[in-house]
C-alpha cells in the first residue's frame, strides 16, 4: 500500500528578470507599508523607485536587523502602528530578515507585546487576521517568501522563537534574479548555504513527502553546482537566476516539512558564538548526512538522486564542497568545545526542529566523533 501524504502551498509566484515591475499590479491600489533595509544606496534607490511607481507608502519600516530581535522589532512595530492610515498590504523588499520582520508586523497591530505573547505563551492567537504580504526577496537562501513562519530572536534570554501562522504565507512572492545582483560574496555564500540546508533538511525529515522531496532534490543539486561558480561571478545574472530558483524550490520543500537537526544545532552557534546563520546551519550537514544513511529508504533514494548510489562517498563530496567554499565542518573551529558540542546535539535533538529528524542520536554521535 502506498504511503499517504499531503502537500500544500498557497503562495502565488512571479519569477523572472525585471519581475519587480509586478509590485504595482500586486499592490493593486491598496495602502501599503514598505519594509526594507536601511543605510544602503541600493535600498534607498528602490524605496524611491517603488514610491514613484505605486505611490507614497502609508509608512516605511527600514530598521531591520540581520537576526530580527525582540528589541529591534518592538521599535519596528511602533513605527508600523504610527501610520496615519492602517496599511492594507505590506511590501517586504529585502532578504529573509526583512520578510520575517514583515510577518511580525503583519500580526502585531502595531504592538510587539501582542507578538511576544504569541511567541512566549501561545496567547493572543485570536488577534485579527494578518495583513497580507507581498514578498520580494533580494537574497537567494531563506525561502521566507513561500513559508508561513518567521524566525525571531530574544537575544537577551538567548532564545530563538518561530512565529507560525497559516495566514503568514505571503499573498504573493516576486522573485527577480536582478534584485540580488548587489549582494556581496559573503552574503551570497551564506544565504546559498542556507538554501542547501533547507533542501537537505527537508529530505531527512519525518514530514517529507514525494512533492517536497522532488523540490528538495532539484534545489540541493542546483546549489551544489551553481554556488561555487556564483561566488566568483557575482554579476552573472544567469547564475543568480539559478540560485534564486533553487532557493525558491527549497522553500517550497521545507514550507511543508520544516527543518531538522542541522538547523536546530545552528541556533546554539548563532546565539552563543555569533556564527552567521547560513554557515551555522550548513557546516554540520556532512556529519548529519552520515547519521541518516540507511535509516530510511525514501531518504536514501532522494539523497542518491543528488549524490549517487554511494551515499558515504556522497557525504565526503558534500564535505569537500563546503571546504572548497572555505567552510570548516569542525565545530571547534567555531569556538565550540567538544563537551559543549555534545550537549548542543542533545539539546538540538530535543528541540522542535530536532524532533523532525529521522536519524538517531547514536548515529549522529558516531558520525561526529
Amino acid at each position: 500500500m502506498a504511503a499517504s501524504w499531503k502537500y500544500a502551498n498557497p503562495v502565488e509566484v512571479t519569477f523572472g528578470e525585471d519581475a519587480v515591475s509586478a509590485i504595482r499590479d500586486k499592490v493593486a491600489g491598496r495602502r501599503y507599508c514598505l519594509v526594507t533595509y536601511n543605510d544602503h544606496p541600493y535600498f534607498d534607490d528602490m524605496t524611491q523607485a517603488i514610491a514613484r511607481d505605486i505611490g507614497t507608502p502609508a509608512v516605511v519600516v527600514r530598521d531591520v536587523e540581520a537576526n530580527p530581535s525582540f528589541n529591534g522589532l518592538r521599535g519596528a512595530c511602533r513605527t508600523f502602528g504610527a501610520a496615519t492610515h492602517t496599511p492594507e498590504v505590506i511590501v517586504a523588499f529585502g532578504g529573509g530578515s526583512v520578510i520575517d520582520s514583515a510577518k511580525v508586523l503583519a500580526v502585531s497591530d502595531g504592538d510587539f507585546d501582542r507578538v511576544q505573547a504569541i511567541l512566549e505563551r501561545h496567547a493572543g492567537q485570536e488577534v485579527r487576521p494578518a495583513t497580507p504580504i507581498i514578498a520580494v526577496p533580494t537574497t537567494s537562501g531563506t525561502g521566507s517568501e513561500v513559508t508561513s513562519w518567521a524566525t525571531v530572536w530574544d537575544t537577551d534570554a538567548k532564545k530563538k522563537y518561530s512565529l507560525n501562522r497559516p495566514d503568514l504565507y505571503p499573498e504573493h512572492a516576486i522573485v527577480d534574479p536582478k534584485a540580488s545582483l548587489g549582494v556581496p560574496r559573503d552574503l551570497t555564500l551564506s544565504t546559498g548555504l542556507d538554501a542547501l540546508s533547507h533542501a537537505l533538511e527537508s529530505i531527512w525529515n519525518v514530514n517529507a513527502n514525494p512533492v517536497s522531496a522532488n523540490h528538495a532534490v532539484f534545489a540541493a543539486a542546483e546549489v551544489i553546482e551553481t554556488l561555487p561558480q556564483l561566488v566568483d561571478r557575482l554579476d552573472d545574472v544567469g547564475l543568480r537566476g539559478r540560485m534564486a530558483r533553487a532557493s525558491l524550490l527549497a522553500g517550497f520543500a521545507f514550507s511543508n516539512t520544516k527543518t531538522a537537526l542541522a538547523h536546530s544545532l545552528s541556533y546554539y552557534l548563532t546565539l552563543h558564538h555569533g556564527t552567521v546563520h547560513g554557515v551555522a546551519c550548513s557546516f554540520s550537514l556532512p556529519a548529519v548526512m552520515r547519521g541518516v544513511i540507511g535509516q530510511n529508504a525514501a531518504c536514501d533514494e532522494a539523497l542518491a538522486r543528488i549524490f549517487g548510489a554511494d551515499l558515504a562517498a556522497g557525504a565526503d563530496r558534500l564535505e569537500a564542497f563546503l571546504a572548497g567554499l572555505g567552510i570548516s565542518t569542525r565545530p571547534t573551529d567555531y569556538g565550540v568545545t567538544q563537551e559543549n558540542w555534545l550537549a548542543a546535539i542533545d539539546d538540538a535533538l530535543a528541540g522542535e526542529r530536532g524532533l523532525n529528524f529521522i536519524g538517531t542520536r547514536d548515529a549522529v554521535l558516531a558520525a561526529t566523533a
